[in-house]
């Protein structure tokens, strides 16, 4: 198994766990997260989303959790196609403030609950979901390892785990391009934006730290996941990643 370089990847490079530099980056750019995520990606992360949450609704959970639910986006587009009821947790109380916002505009209190959480520890029995889903989350854990395995834990054997996350392309052609872009251009919009001068350089630092293709698979089939799959999408910017909990599972780590 390859080394896990993106647990490496700080926002800060204090002196502090990636975990509390997580939460204190996203605290920081709460309030322009979502307007820089339509601007970064040209809004092909709402299809990228959309893609990911007909896969769920095609296994018709009825409880889903939603890892690093940020500023609920993909809570609220689950909760609109699928019957499921939603637990949405975030490392960021400032996101988890947006969210709850956005989730009561959307009118969906009722079916989306919202809480600060660490993935690594969730306050969830086990077996107690279908899906776990997580979008452009995982290259923010501080144990990319832990992080499955506890995900892994609060599936019900038979349940799915769906993730979204920002890859960095292999053509030779969309390559150049994409290092321009998510290396220069992004990170000056994110310090106009947001006025944090390191969240959006941390973002393409991370991104090519991550685990990916059959490296992020054999890294969920080694917390004890069977059946991952990668897909790539536009280009191989983004990839959605899909795996099982196997029936048998009982909870030890392979």
């Amino acid at each position: 198994m390859p080394h896990i370089n993106c647990e490496n990847i700080n926002p800060y490079n204090s002196g502090s766990g990636k975990a509390s530099q997580v939460r204190a980056m996203f605290n920081n750019i709460a309030p322009a997260y979502d307007f820089m995520n339509r601007a970064m990606t040209l809004g092909i992360d709402r299809l990228w989303r959309r893609k990911a949450v007909r896969h769920v609704a095609s296994i018709r959970p009825h409880r889903i959790l939603d890892v690093a639910t940020g500023t609920a986006d993909m809570a609220i587009l689950m909760a609109r196609r699928c019957s499921a009821g939603i637990a949405g947790i975030d490392l960021s109380q400032g996101m988890i403030d947006v969210g709850i916002e956005k989730v009561k505009k959307a009118k969906l209190e009722s079916r989306i609950n919202l809480q600060v959480a660490d993935c690594l520890n969730l306050p969830f029995s086990d077996n107690t979901f279908q899906c776990v889903t997580v979008a452009y989350g995982v290259r923010n854990f501080e144990h990319l390892l832990q992080g499955y395995r506890s995900m892994l834990r609060v599936l019900q054997p038979g349940g799915t785990l769906v993730v979204l996350e920002l890859s960095t392309p292999t053509s030779p052609i969309i390559k150049p391009l994409y290092k321009l872009y998510t290396r220069g251009i992004i990170p000056l919009m994110g310090r106009i934006v947001s006025h944090d001068s390191r969240a959006y350089s941390y973002l393409p630092e991370s991104i090519a730290a991550v685990p990916q293709g059959s490296e992020m698979t054999a890294l969920m089939e080694q917390a004890g996941f069977e059946q991952a799959t990668a897909k790539p999408l536009t280009f191989g910017v983004c990839t959605l990643y899909t795996a099982i909990k196997p029936f048998d599972h009982n909870n030890n780590s392979k």
